[in-house]
């Protein structure tokens, strides 16, 4: 692998990061709670408090998983 394909990775890459930032940026300006919905689990203790959004992140993953998919097949592979 020669450094111009590393280097378009890595654009694409961050690209797709600024996608993804501006997608939970317009989901949180729509209202809808990433990391506080029904499912998610917080704990709060004297002194301490744990957070896990496992609802959140199921639904993260279906999303991507579908998004990966349909790259995938336009692409052919």
């Amino acid at each position: 692998m020669d450094a111009a394909s590393v280097g378009k990775w890595i654009v694409l890459l961050g690209l797709g990061l600024v996608v993804a930032g501006g997608l939970v940026w317009l989901l949180a300006k729509l209202g809808i709670p990433l990391g506080r919905l029904p499912g998610d689990i917080h704990v709060q203790g004297e002194g301490s408090s744990f957070h896990f959004p496992i609802v959140t992140w199921i639904i993260v993953s279906v999303v991507l998983t579908l998004i990966v998919n349909i790259v995938a097949r336009f692409l052919g592979r």
